[in-house]
């Protein structure tokens, strides 16, 4: 029967918890409905910050909506993948805008909605949770007040007990061994808060007007959490992917061996069906598409060598190989996210160097960039164009491609900009263009 709630049928939705596995009555559904069905092509979407089935139901309806028009001839089923995410409150559910009645947050208070999704978050840690919103209330002047902010950062995202978890947090790694731990865990609290301020004022200051006041640092503690947040579902993510989603794929392919199947993933939703990729059984080739909206984790993920240092690489290291076909990776410089508070994030722990002054895209971006940014690098052969262009043309059959979707990604205000600015025709449009989906 039919989602009444939902713009497109059949559907269904798969849920998983955070070491990966998978409803195992859903994952049933699924096998059964896609042949009862006659279903040639699966649309699997994974979100990326939505922290509720509701959201992420609002999300893959809206995004879907345009299909059956698109291609009207196409045996389509879609699913919705569900999974333990975080998101802030002061961050929009893509294209679905904030309530008139609700009010801004003052920076750097923690709103009882986010407080909310911490606590579903990270069970088990709600003493935590408390204390960093009283500290985030009172914002003390003495440093030690911040030092004690970021361990209390750093007591709720670790992995405790140690679990499969710990093993997904890595984009890239240096002779084998992952490179994981970014500087925001390792630098002192004061001096990361400071950046994360002075980077939110050149994102909030007027077009074209310099700021040269020294940032208040507890102006940057809240962007501290978030990132902290976000490195953990990062780490969540890559784990849904290879432990859920890749061996689910492989059920549905040795179910169904006719059935073309596209994974699309937003932010962390992309990292999380690239990594499937890696969970694949051997010998699958059922994934003939893969498309990466604004993707929050590394450039150099599939990379097999890095641009600075010949002894590291992705990851995901010719995973995209695995696909019978293309992988899409949109990019757009009007993500602040991914463009400023992603290479920020992400840097390892022995690069001390300030960005306090400096152009942070020119600084970071090259070596600590995002998918979502300026798409995949270090991949060779790797083709680049427009939106426009990329719907124009067959897309190639196999390979990366990077595709400059700013025409359409370019709405949304600080912190995050155009992020979630993804649900648009053009981007439906260009799913069913990776998958030639007819």
């Amino acid at each position: 029967m039919a989602d009444p709630g939902m713009s497109v049928a059949p559907y269904w939705e798969l849920t998983f918890d955070a070491d990966g596995d998978v409803d195992g009555p859903e994952r049933d559904r699924l096998l059964a409905g896609v042949t009862a069905r006659g279903v040639r092509d699966l649309i699997v979407f994974a979100h990326g910050w939505n922290n509720d089935r509701s959201g992420a139901a609002r999300l893959y309806s809206a995004f879907f909506a345009p299909v059956p028009r698109l291609a009207p001839a196409a045996r389509i089923g879609y699913v919705g993948v569900v999974w333990p995410s975080m998101r802030f409150s002061d961050e929009p559910i893509p294209d679905f805008p904030r309530p008139a009645a609700a009010q801004p947050v003052p920076r750097p208070a923690l709103d009882k909605d986010t407080r909310h999704a911490l606590l579903e978050t990270f069970p088990g840690r709600a003493t935590v949770v408390d204390r960093l919103a009283r500290i985030l209330d009172q914002h003390p002047r003495e440093e030690a007040g911040l030092e004690e902010f970021g361990q209390l950062v750093r007591l709720l995202v670790e992995v405790v007990p140690p679990g499969p978890q710990g093993l997904f947090a890595a984009d890239t790694e240096a002779e084998g061994v992952p490179q994981s731990e970014p500087g925001i865990f390792s630098r002192p609290t004061a001096d990361v808060c400071a950046e994360f301020a002075q980077a939110l004022a050149r994102l909030e200051a007027p077009e074209g007007r310099e700021t040269f006041s020294l940032p208040n640092p507890w102006d940057g503690a809240k962007e501290l959490l978030r990132q902290a947040t976000y490195y953990a579902m990062k780490r969540r993510a890559g784990t849904v992917g290879e432990r859920g989603l890749g061996p689910a794929v492989g059920r549905l392919a040795q179910a169904a061996p006719d059935l073309r199947i596209h994974l699309v993933g937003h932010s962390f939703g992309g990292r999380l069906v690239s990594f499937a990729l890696r969970g694949l059984p051997a010998g699958v080739r059922a994934v003939k598409s893969v498309t990466l909206l604004q993707g929050a984790f590394s450039h150099y993920a599939f990379a097999a060598r890095l641009p600075d240092d010949p002894r590291a690489g992705g990851v995901l290291q010719g995973q995209e190989r695995r696909i019978d076909g293309p992988l899409v990776c949109c990019h757009s410089r009007f993500d602040s996210a991914l463009g400023t508070f992603y290479p920020l994030a992400s840097r390892m722990a022995g690069d001390d160097r300030s960005v306090l002054g400096v152009d942070v895209g020119t600084v970071l971006g090259a070596r600590w960039g995002a998918m979502g940014h300026d798409g995949v690098q270090a991949v060779p052969g790797t083709r680049a164009c427009t939106l426009a262009a990329a719907l124009g043309a067959p897309p190639p059959a196999s390979g990366c491609v990077n595709v400059d979707a700013a025409e359409v990604v370019r709405h949304g205000g600080p912190p995050s900009g155009a992020h979630s600015d993804i649900v648009h025709p053009e981007l439906a449009r260009l799913v069913l263009a990776a998958g030639r989906v007819r």
